[in-house]
């Protein structure tokens, strides 16, 4: 806006209304944008990988089945934050590492030396050259990789649990009319679980809300970051002076986090509601072909 050109001559409400549209304050509030994507870009591939991890568990073949119980227990004796910083940078190096081999055979220098991870310039992901915008969205991709690889996990052993918690009489019956065990499985297995596995689903849900501000630690400019950075005292050279404000924007993020699991609290409520219903309706039918 023209009024906005010349800060120090501004009062009041003008003041406030140029302060709260600079391109810094359209970052801030973008990156909650940032935060919605994440979650939902990643809850159904928590979802796979959970299925995959639980069904890897209950697998007859050994080696599948070890590999579904590695998976589901890595997060039992490790930190979260340990996987969440090792896995960007583990597969930012692994990347690279195969475009050197690819892109410079020529070079014939180690790559790691010493404490130095160095590739050729060709190698760089993404290119020091490129766009902003692309550094943001690799980074945005790696973190959201790491996120859903640890989350997986928690979802694996919590849909495993699910799995095992359906009455066996219920696959008994269901096999009794002559359903073939891919038919039990997904008639009767598959939908009578989701009655066990909701209230941990949500919490987890939950839980990946809350570690959203994790976002920050590997490198991606979300909420948090921004809060920290507009919130802290800024001085006369700035075009906006103003002292520690960092308590109005934290306050910001967590009325968003409180309307966020609000939210998301009440859909779950519905949900568990609709499933419990459709639980005491099938066990009725199978109950009832018994009786007949």
């Amino acid at each position: 806006m023209q009024m906005c050109v010349d800060p120090d001559g501004l009062a009041g409400l003008s003041w406030w209304l140029c302060y709260l549209t600079t391109n810094t304050h359209y970052s801030f509030y973008l990156s909650f944008g940032t935060i919605l994507i994440l979650i939902f870009l990643c809850a159904p591939v928590v979802m796979v990988l959970g299925f995959a991890g639980a069904l890897s568990r209950r697998s007859r073949f050994l080696p599948l089945r070890t590999v579904g119980l590695i998976y589901t227990s890595m997060v039992r004796g490790v930190p979260d934050i340990v996987f969440f910083m090792f896995v960007p940078i583990a597969m930012d190096q692994a990347i690279e590492a195969i475009r050197h081999k690819v892109k410079c055979p020529e070079v014939t220098a180690p790559i790691f030396q010493g404490n130095d991870f160095v590739v050729c310039t060709a190698a760089k992901m993404p290119l020091s050259a490129t766009d902003q915008w692309v550094h943001e969205i690799y980074g945005f991709f790696l973190a959201l990789v790491a996120f859903a690889i640890v989350f997986g996990a928690f979802a694996a052993n919590t849909l495993h649990g699910a799995l095992a918690a359906v009455p066996k009489n219920q696959l008994e019956t269901a096999r009794a009319y002559g359903m073939s065990e891919k038919q039990v499985f997904w008639r009767i297995h598959l939908p009578q679980m989701w009655r066990y596995a909701l209230p941990g689903l949500s919490n987890l849900w939950m839980i990946l809300i809350k570690a959203t501000p994790l976002l920050f630690l590997l490198g991606v400019e979300d909420a948090v970051y921004w809060a920290g950075a507009l919130g802290a005292s800024k001085t006369q050279i700035y075009d906006f002076p103003h002292g520690d404000w960092r308590i109005w924007y934290f306050s910001a993020l967590l009325i968003f986090y409180l309307l966020l699991t609000s939210v998301s609290e009440r859909f779950f409520k519905w949900l568990t509601l609709k499933v419990t219903r459709e639980h005491n309706l099938n066990t009725d039918d199978l109950s009832s072909g018994v009786t007949a």
